[in-house]
């Protein structure tokens, strides 16, 4: 698990050795967020990284390290780039070595509504369930059979 206040300094470590030449002394910051099914951000118009409090507190140093490295890549490479080609040898040549998503662990336990179908699959929604959902796991196509019965937490 890393240590918060490490990841702030790695962050703006990386800011200055990657970015500041480009841009300027301090045209970008660091900071954390409250996301809790993204690892990371860049915000172009604010001149921003953000890396979630609740993941960068559970994932690995190493894992830390490899988010904070994929969203230098972004601001180095520009908004218009996306996860293309100019990004990803970018990406590569500052070090990073992941794919164009995270897909790791999401906060779970923080999702207010909890659904659950007939067979016991669970499904977790940080916003409120609209309409009618049914069971991936259960039929790939929507089917009253599996209907997911919400709970708020």
């Amino acid at each position: 698990m890393s240590d918060l206040a490490r990841v702030r300094i790695w962050a703006e470590a990386l800011i200055r050795i990657h970015l500041d030449p480009l841009h300027g002394e301090g045209s970008w910051t660091f900071g954390f967020d409250h996301a809790k099914r993204r690892a990371g951000l860049c915000n172009y118009t604010a001149r921003r990284i953000s890396v979630s409090r609740y993941l960068a507190a559970r994932f690995e140093d190493d894992e830390i390290h490899q988010i904070l490295l994929h969203e230098v890549a972004h601001a180095m490479a520009g908004s218009k780039a996306g996860h293309g080609a100019t990004w990803k040898r970018i990406a590569r040549e500052i070090g990073y070595v992941g794919g164009r998503t995270h897909d790791g662990e999401i906060a779970a336990e923080l999702a207010p509504w909890v659904g659950h179908c007939a067979a016991g699959h669970e499904y977790v929604r940080f916003r409120r369930p609209s309409g009618e959902h049914s069971c991936s796991a259960c039929s790939p196509r929507f089917d009253r059979d599996h209907l997911i019965s919400w709970t708020r937490r």
